[in-house]
C-alpha cells in the first residue's frame, strides 16, 4: 500500500477532528447482539455434504460509514468483509491447472447451510422472530426466522446492513432520477438515460404492478407481496436505526443528503414500488431479448441497395444467422423448439423509406454541466447477454452425481449488484445470491438438495411496431405528430418525462446542471424512431412483453426457494415457467441435471417476421393483445427449450436449441460457447468428471482468446497457402503459431507478474482483428452496408474493449463480434465445407491468393503497431500496459476502491456443486 503524503495525512486528520465525535460512530446497529461464541445449530436439511461452494467478489460488506471512507482514502484500510473474497477469486487464474476437489475452497467459499459455532462472528436479532448470524470468514448473513414475516424482515434488514446506499442508488436509476440524488457525473447521466427509456413508469404504473401481483396471482401472489412488505419493513428499520445511530453509509454525507455535524437530513423510506423500479433495472439489463428491428431494417435496405432485392436479401440473411446449423447449442440432442423463425410468406413488414429514419430525441432543455460536450453523447445500448453454465450428468462423473459450475456475469461493481445470503424460515430454505433491493428470496443458489443458476437467454420478447401517425383535427400528419392510429382511432401518445436538476457535492464535483428526459408511450410501446413507410409518417415503438410486468417473476423465485415445491428436475422446470424474463435456467441435484428456457414469448400473428418492424395494425398484433396491462398469449411451456438428463449442458448466452430463432446477429458457427462446449465434451468423453475438472474447464475458457482458438488455424492456413517471403509477416506468424501451440491464453507469465506470456502475439491479435475484418468485408459490402451491419453487431469485443454493463475493464468478452462471419468466409476461400454457405464470399473476392494478400497485409500492419497504440491510456491504465488494459476493475458505486485483478471471462457470482444425496 502506498503511504499517504504528510499533507494528505494532515488534511484527513484535521477533517476528522473537525467532524468530531459525531463521526466516530458505532459501526454496528444498536440492536440485540449475541456474543460470537453462542452456539448456532446447523440446519438438518443439507444434502450437499460439504460439496457446495460459491464466490462473489469483492466482499459481502458494501456499506461504509464516513469515518471508514475517509480512513480508506487516507490509509487504504477497508471495513471488515468489504474485499475479502477478491484475492481468492483472482487467484484461480494461476491456480486452476493444479486444482483438486480438496483445493476448491481455496478459491471459493464453503456454501454449506448454517455457521459452525466456532465460526460465528456475530448474531443480530432485529425482531424476536428472526436471527441474523454472520460468519467470521466472509460475513455472509445466515437469516433464520421462526415466522415467514420475520424471515423476510430479516432479509431486508441484512440487505440494508450490506447494501443500503447501493439500493438507494439503483431505485433512483430505475426511476430515472439518479442525477438529482447522486450528482451529474457523465456516468450518472448515462445510467439514467440508458435505463429509464427502457422502462419509463409513473408512480401509478409502479403501484399497478404491485396490485396486479397481489390480486391476480392467487395465494402465491398475495404471499409474495406480504414477503415484499416485510422485506421493506426490515430495510426501513435499519435505515432509521443507522440514521439515528450515525452509522449509516458515508455516501449520504458526501452527496449532501445528511449533515455530518448535526445529522440533519433524511434517508427516504423505502416502498414496495421501489422494488418494482429496481426490478426494471435488473430485468432490463439481464432478462430482456429482441429489439433492434429498426437497425436490422436499415442493414437489410442497405444490402438490397448494394446487391438488388433478391440477392441483397440473401446476403442479409447470411449475416442475420437466424438458425445457423453449425451454432453451438445448449440442447444438443437434436430436439427442435421452433420459435421466431423466418416466415415463408412475410406479412405486415414495415420497412422505412430510405433516408427517413431519425432516432427519437430523449434529452431536452439542457443547462449548466448538461451542456458539456461529452454530455451530448447518447448512451451506449445496454447488452443483456452474459453468464455461463457447465453441467455434467452423473453418468459421466467420478462420484456418480451431477456436477455443476455456473453463475451470472453481472459486471464488476463495488459493491456488487448481487449479495450473498442464506434464508431459512417457513416455506423458504436457500443460500445464494440475490440482487440487492429485491433480495427477499435467493435468486441464484442452492436449496436443501438442489442448486440452480441462470444465464441471459436473449430470445425475442421485444418487437417493434410502426404506428401510423395522424392529427386529431384531420390535418396531414408529419413525422413530428404526437397522435397515432390505434385500431382505426386517432389516439394521443402519452408523454412521460423527468426533469432532473443536480448540484455539485463532495462526492461529485460536476458543476450544477439540469435537463429534461422525455419519451412518448403508445399502446404498442415506447417510441424509439420516426420515419416514413411508403410515404406515410410513422413512429417506430418498441414493446417488450415484460413491460408493466417487471416483478411478476417473483412467483417463480418464491417457488425456487420453497423446498416443498422444488423436489426434482421437473418441479424445478415448473417453477422456472413462472419467470417472464428471458433466462436459461439450470438445475442439478444428486440424481439429475436439467435445463429450462424461461420468458414471456409472445405468440405472433401468422406471417409476422420478428426480426423486422411490423405495421401496428390489429391483424399483426400479438395474439390476445390487451394494451391496458400489456398482456397477450404466450407460447406454452412445452414449446420452450428444455431438457432433463442430457449428458452435459453448456451455456454462454449461445443458441438454446435447434430452430429456436436467434433474436439478434451473431449466433453462428463460432461463439464463445464453443470455448465451453469443446472442453466439457472432452471431459465427458474421458469420464470421471469432478468438481475440480469442471471448474478447471471453466477457468481455462475464461482466459482463452476465442479469436485465436477458433479462427487462427484458418488464418494461418491462408497465410501458409504459399511461401511466406516477407520477414515481418513470417516473424508475426511464428509468434502467433507459438501462442496457438501453448493454448491461446491471455495469462500472466507467473502469478503477480502483470506481464502476459506471448505478449507480442496477444498484441498482434488485438491490433489485427479489426484491421482484418475491415479489409476482408468492407470492399465487397461497400461502406453503407458494412457500417449498417456493424451497427447491429460490433466487429470485436476483446477484453480491453469498452463494453458490458460497467463499461471497460468488465471481464465479459468475446460475446459480440464477427467471428462466425470470418470463419465461414475463410472456410469458403479455403474450400472447406460450410453447412449453410453464405451468399457471397468476401475475402479477396473468393480468390485464395487475393485473400492471402489481404490477410498478410493486415497482419504486417498489426505487427508494427506499438503497445501504446493498441492499448491507449484510460482513466485506469497507462498507454501500452497490456495486462492493465485487460484487467478487471471493481467500479465504485460508493466510497471504497479495490485493487485491479487479472482478466477472467467468468461469472461474477459462481457456484460449484455436487450433491451427494437427495431427500
Amino acid at each position: 500500500m502506498r503511504r499517504p503524503t504528510a499533507r494528505l495525512r494532515t488534511a484527513v486528520a484535521a477533517g476528522l477532528i473537525a467532524l468530531g465525535a459525531a463521526l466516530l460512530s458505532p459501526l454496528a446497529p444498536a440492536v440485540a447482539v449475541t456474543p460470537a461464541d453462542d452456539p448456532i445449530p446447523l440446519p438438518i436439511a443439507d444434502y450437499c455434504g460439504g460439496q457446495c461452494s460459491d464466490i462473489l467478489p469483492p466482499g459481502q460488506n458494501g456499506n461504509a460509514t464516513l469515518t471508514q471512507i475517509l480512513l480508506h482514502k487516507a490509509f487504504g484500510t477497508m471495513p471488515a468483509h468489504a474485499s475479502d473474497q477478491l484475492a481468492r477469486y483472482d487467484s484461480l487464474v494461476a491456480g486452476y491447472p493444479g486444482l483438486t476437489d480438496a483445493k476448491v475452497n481455496d478459491f471459493f467459499n464453503n456454501a454449506s447451510f448454517g455457521v459452525p459455532a466456532d465460526q460465528v462472528e456475530s448474531t443480530t436479532s432485529p425482531r424476536p422472530d428472526v436471527t441474523i448470524t454472520r460468519d467470521k470468514k466472509t460475513g455472509v448473513p445466515h437469516i433464520k426466522g421462526t415466522t415467514r414475516y420475520g424471515t423476510s424482515f430479516g432479509a431486508g434488514y441484512a440487505a440494508a446492513q450490506d447494501r443500503l446506499w447501493q439500493m438507494d442508488l439503483f431505485r433512483h436509476v430505475g426511476r430515472g432520477d439518479l442525477t438529482p440524488f447522486a450528482g451529474g457525473a457523465l456516468a450518472n447521466q448515462g445510467l439514467e438515460q440508458q435505463f429509464w427509456p427502457q422502462a419509463p413508469y409513473t408512480e401509478a404504473d409502479l403501484q399497478a404492478q404491485v396490485d396486479r401481483i397481489r390480486t391476480t396471482e392467487g395465494e402465491r401472489g398475495r404471499l409474495a407481496m406480504e414477503d415484499a412488505q416485510a422485506y421493506v419493513d426490515g430495510i426501513n428499520l435499519y435505515r432509521t436505526q443507522s440514521k439515528n445511530g450515525r452509522y449509516f453509509p458515508g455516501e449520504y454525507v458526501l452527496t449532501g443528503h445528511i449533515d455530518s455535524i448535526t445529522n440533519a437530513g433524511e434517508i427516504k423510506p423505502f416502498k414496495i414500488t421501489d422494488l418494482i423500479a429496481l426490478a426494471s433495472v435488473v430485468g432490463g439489463l439481464f432478462g430482456g431479448g429482441g429489439g433492434g428491428e429498426v437497425q436490422a431494417a436499415l442493414s437489410l435496405l442497405a444490402a438490397q441497395q448494394r446487391y438488388g432485392l433478391e440477392e441483397g436479401t440473401r446476403v442479409w440473411e447470411s449475416f442475420r444467422q437466424r438458425n445457423d446449423p453449425e451454432a453451438v447449442l445448449t440442447v444438443h440432442d437434436g430436439t427442435s423448439f421452433p420459435y421466431a423463425q423466418k416466415p415463408a410468406n412475410p406479412q405486415g413488414t414495415a420497412l422505412p423509406d430510405a433516408g427517413t429514419v431519425v432516432a427519437e430525441q430523449l434529452v431536452y432543455d439542457r443547462s449548466g454541466a448538461a451542456t458539456a460536450p461529452g454530455a451530448a453523447d447518447p448512451p451506449k445500448p445496454v447488452k443483456q447477454s452474459m453468464s455461463n453454465a457447465l453441467l455434467v450428468s452423473g453418468a459421466h462423473t467420478a462420484g456418480g452425481h451431477p456436477v455443476a459450475v455456473f453463475g451470472p456475469q453481472t459486471g464488476y461493481l463495488a459493491p456488487q449488484l448481487l449479495m450473498l445470503q442464506e434464508l431459512q424460515g417457513p416455506g423458504i430454505s436457500a443460500r445464494g445470491a440475490s440482487f440487492a433491493g429485491v433480495s427477499m428470496y435467493v435468486q441464484l443458489g442452492r436449496g436443501q438438495d438442489y442448486a440452480w443458476s441462470a444465464t441471459s437467454a436473449g430470445q425475442d420478447i421485444t418487437d417493434t411496431f410502426a404506428v401510423e401517425l395522424c392529427e386529431p383535427g384531420g390535418q396531414a400528419p408529419t413525422t413530428a405528430s404526437t397522435h397515432y392510429l390505434y385500431r382505426g382511432t386517432c389516439t394521443p401518445m402519452e408523454k412521460l418525462e423527468r426533469t432532473n436538476t443536480w448540484k455539485k457535492s463532495v462526492a461529485d464535483p460536476t458543476p450544477d446542471g439540469s435537463y429534461r428526459m422525455q419519451v412518448w408511450r403508445t399502446h404498442y410501446g415506447i417510441v424509439t424512431h420516426r420515419a416514413t413507410v411508403a410515404g406515410k409518417p410513422v413512429a417506430y415503438a418498441a414493446l417488450r412483453s415484460t413491460y408493466r410486468h417487471e416483478a411478476d417473476s417473483i412467483i417463480g423465485f418464491q417457488m425456487l426457494n420453497d423446498p416443498s415445491y422444488v423436489k426434482d428436475a421437473r418441479t424445478f422446470q415448473q417453477a422456472a415457467e413462472h419467470i417472464g424474463y428471458a433466462f436459461n435456467w439450470f438445475y442439478a441435484d444428486a440424481r439429475e441435471a436439467a435445463y429450462y428456457n424461461s420468458g414471456s414469448n409472445p405468440v405472433r400473428a401468422s406471417g409476422v417476421d420478428a426480426s423486422l418492424p411490423v405495421h401496428a395494425r390489429q391483424q399483426y398484433e400479438w395474439q390476445g393483445f390487451d394494451p391496458a396491462a400489456n398482456t397477450a398469449a404466450y407460447t406454452p411451456p412445452a414449446e420452450h427449450p428444455q431438457s432433463i438428463g442430457q449428458d452435459y449442458y453448456i451455456s454462454w448466452n449461445n443458441k438454446q436449441a435447434k430452430d429456436y430463432g436467434a433474436a439478434g446477429f451473431g449466433m453462428g458457427a463460432v461463439h464463445r460457447g464453443d470455448l465451453l462446449d469443446r472442453r466439457v465434451k472432452a471431459l465427458v468423453a474421458a469420464g470421471g468428471v469432478t468438481r475440480a475438472k469442471l471448474t478447471g474447464a471453466m477457468a481455462e475458457a475464461a482466459v482463452t482468446d476465442l479469436r485465436a482458438e477458433n479462427l487462427l488455424p484458418e488464418l494461418l492456413a491462408v497465410l501458409r497457402s504459399a511461401p511466406v517471403t516477407d520477414p515481418a509477416v513470417s516473424a508475426a506468424i511464428d509468434k502467433l503459431a507459438a501462442w496457438q501451440a501453448s493454448g491461446t491464453q491471455r495469462k500472466e507469465t507467473a502469478q503477480g507478474s502483470r506481464t502476459y506470456a506471448h505478449a507480442d502475439a496477444v498484441r498482434i491479435m488485438d491490433a489485427w482483428w479489426p484491421l482484418l475484418i475491415e479489409a476482408e468485408f468492407k470492399p465487397g459490402l461497400g461502406v453503407p452496408l458494412y457500417d449498417a451491419l456493424r451497427a447491429s453487431l460490433t466487429v470485436d469485443e476483446a477484453p480491453n474493449a469498452g463494453h458490458g454493463p460497467t463499461g471497460s475493464h468488465a471481464g465479459s468478452a468475446f460475446q459480440y463480434g464477427w467471428w462466425s462471419y470470418a470463419d465461414e468466409d475463410l472456410r469458403m476461400v479455403l474450400g472447406r465445407p460450410v453447412v449453410d454457405p453464405p451468399s457471397q464470399v468476401h475475402c479477396g473476392g473468393g480468390s485464395l491468393p487475393a485473400c492471402r494478400e489481404v490477410v498478410a497485409a493486415t497482419l504486417k500492419q498489426a505487427a508494427s503497431a506499438t503497445p501504446a497504440a493498441v492499448y491507449p491510456a484510460d482513466g485506469t491504465c497507462a498507454a501500452g500496459n497490456q495486462w492493465c488494459a485487460d484487467s478487471i476493475v471493481q467500479r465504485p458505486v460508493g466510497g471504497l476502491a479495490h485493487p485491479q485483478i487479472n482478466w477472467q471471462n467468468r461469472p461474477t457470482y459462481q457456484q460449484v456443486t455436487e450433491f451427494a444425496a437427495h431427500r
